[in-house]
């Protein structure tokens, strides 16, 4: 029959053209040019239905013999291809099994990152939330509003990067207390914590141009500065220990009035005196106050009827007391060597 014919001439074509096959990839080019759908031996096989009942059997099993043929033929030949083609790479691609092997950097955290995370997550926990405002600010949200005039004095202390719009690069991170007071009033209360980077003209030891602060404002009625004293004292507990002591010394600030200076119990001689704190005992951490009712007012409150705190902490202060660290500079020179000590 012609058809009998015709898969013996494919199945003899097709092993002999397998055997020449130099590559894997020839080889599976092969195997769907002949076997695919498009392909010789299934074009064959189409052909079938043209033949007689009784002829269909003996047909079909030769062209299922055919068929095993040829893909046992192809598996065979692409095995010793494949293992042929790996040992010639291997001869190419020579492994120095004795050089040394190269270990991957782990990834750290950088420890600003970590104080940033871990003083919001105490924030949090005490019935706070956050707080994000622009770090291009115009000079009556970074000046004016926080009741710095023209002008005034306290300005020569935070004067920054000006830009020719008349806008600045914040100085600190109290625009965004009134911001917040501004978007919310009259309503209250208000417990914020405001973190971010910020910018002013000093640079050395323990200043940076850029450097990121922590801002809180709570705004209700009868707000105290015993309210004030104890959030700071339980911040300062969670983060530095649960031994740590504060104190509050009188400062000035045009923004709050009564403002404070904070110090925290000196961790290293326990508050007995040492080079670290200056054998006074106690070590600077933030500056406080009750928020001053001109700020209040700018901002839409009726300071006869609320009033709150407010306090600001530098992030690169609180981690050189944490970690120890003696000079700023080091959180931001990208030196691998000192951060992966965190």
């Amino acid at each position: 029959m012609e058809l009998i014919d015709r898969l013996k001439r494919v199945a003899a074509e097709a092993l002999a053209k397998i055997e020449v096959l130099d590559s894997v990839t020839a080889l599976q080019d092969y195997r769907v040019s002949l076997l695919g759908k498009k392909g010789e031996l299934t074009g064959v096989l189409r052909g079938m239905g043209t033949l007689s009942p009784a002829a269909r059997p003996r047909v079909g099993q030769l062209a299922n013999e055919v068929r095993d043929q040829i893909e046992v033929a192809l598996e065979a030949r692409t095995t010793a291809l494949a293992a042929t083609e790996l040992a010639a790479k291997l001869k190419q691609e020579r492994v120095d099994v004795t050089l040394p092997g190269r270990q991957p950097y782990h990834a750290h955290v950088h420890p600003l990152n970590r104080i940033i995370e871990a003083a919001t997550e105490i924030f949090l926990g005490l019935g706070f939330s956050v707080a994000e405002g622009p770090e291009i600010e115009s000079e009556y949200y970074n000046f004016e509003a926080l009741n710095v005039p023209p002008l005034h004095p306290a300005r020569d202390m935070q004067d920054s990067f000006y830009l020719h719009d008349g806008h600045v690069l914040r100085t600190q991170t109290s625009p965004v207390q009134v911001r917040t007071m501004q978007a919310l009033s009259p309503h209250y209360p208000i417990r914020i914590i405001s973190p971010g980077k910020v910018y002013r003209r000093d640079d050395d030891a323990t200043h940076s141009p850029m450097f990121h602060q922590i801002e809180g404002l709570v705004i209700d009625k009868d707000i105290s500065l015993a309210h004030l004293k104890s959030i700071l004292l339980m911040f300062a507990r969670q983060m530095f220990g649960a031994e740590r002591e504060i104190r509050l010394r009188p400062s000035y600030f045009p923004f709050t009035e009564p403002s404070a200076e904070v110090d925290v119990s000196c961790g290293t001689c326990g508050g007995l005196g040492c080079r670290v704190c200056k054998g006074t005992g106690w070590v600077e951490i933030l500056g406080c106050g009750m928020v001053h009712p001109s700020v209040l007012s700018m901002s839409g409150y009726d300071p006869e009827v609320v009033n709150g705190f407010a306090f600001g902490m530098g992030i690169e202060r609180i981690a050189m007391l944490k970690y120890n660290v003696e000079d700023l500079r080091h959180f931001f020179v990208n030196d691998y060597r000192f951060i992966r000590q965190f």
